[in-house]
């Protein structure tokens, strides 16, 4: 999963998941994935990741990180688990082929596995674990019912200072006003290094590491790369919301606004931004 993100950064919660927000994210996974792309490598680096008999992707959406550790370890248990059910749909076609691969619907904060099922001794999300109501009784649960020793990790956005990006998209359309709480389940709660120790350790993961990593988000590429990631942008991301409360002449305006801005980034037939990232790992007891 990745984070949906509209004008003003409202409150990314389960209701948002499993209606509007799923079903966009559903029909646009093609995107998404290239969009995150060396992101995903970065996170599945196998050197990072170990070995696994049973991992649990936290937040799957679509389901390119379960599928990519199915395909790895033919032997292992994966589990992919999310709250929509439009994802969800994408990720079991898209893994039909794997027997060891299983897409399950549930809250992280509170699902279990089967009394059959191995214990997770990986648990791994990309941006999918920023949106918890109450983030330390969440990955507190996350710990009591994995392995013994398990590794978690995951990638989340850093500080939206440090993701120009998020402003100049905003900027094409009419000012917003800044969230009333930073801290709020969306796509900036965890970008702050302090506080994603502190709830990691109050919900009693240990080692507690955080690797800032840098890169690309491939919005539009090839031919028509321009014209794809206004498409793109229109629909995921900062601008879309407002774009969409938009009608006549505004609307003209801000979508011409916003591929003047991502035509800045156009090179060598590839529109890409600027993402700034943590890998958080840490280990249970």
């Amino acid at each position: 999963m990745a984070a949906p993100i509209s004008a003003g950064d409202p409150v990314t919660g389960a209701s948002e998941w499993t209606g509007r927000v799923g079903g966009t994210w559903a029909r646009e996974w093609e995107r998404t994935d290239r969009s995150f792309g060396s992101l995903t490598a970065r996170l599945l680096d196998p050197a990072a990741i170990g070995d696994s008999n049973s991992a649990l992707d936290i937040g799957c959406g679509a389901g390119e990180v379960a599928i990519t550790l199915a395909a790895r370890n033919p032997a292992a248990e994966i589990t992919g688990l999310d709250i929509s059910q439009d994802l969800l749909g994408v990720a079991r076609e898209r893994g039909s082929t794997f027997d060891n691969l299983t897409f399950r619907e549930g809250d992280a904060a509170r699902w279990t596995p089967a009394n059959t099922a191995r214990a997770p001794n990986l648990l791994i999300s990309r941006h999918g674990v920023m949106f918890f109501d109450e983030p330390a009784p969440a990955f507190a649960h996350l710990r009591t019912i994995a392995a013994k020793r398990a590794r978690l990790r995951f990638s989340c956005f850093r500080e939206r200072a440090e993701n120009h990006w998020v402003s100049q998209l905003q900027s094409v359309t009419p000012a917003s006003s800044p969230p009333s709480d930073p801290y709020a389940p969306g796509p900036f709660a965890f970008g702050e290094e302090g506080r994603v120790r502190d709830i990691l350790t109050a919900a009693g993961w240990r080692d507690v590491t955080l690797e800032p990593y840098d890169y690309a988000m491939i919005a539009g590429e090839g031919e028509g790369a321009l014209d794809e990631a206004v498409a793109y942008f229109q629909r995921i991301g900062p601008a879309a919301g407002a774009i969409a409360d938009l009608a006549g002449v505004a609307r003209d305006r801000a979508i011409e606004a916003l591929r003047a801005m991502l035509a800045e980034h156009l090179s060598q037939g590839r529109v890409s931004l600027p993402g700034s990232a943590w890998i958080v790992t840490a280990r249970a007891d």
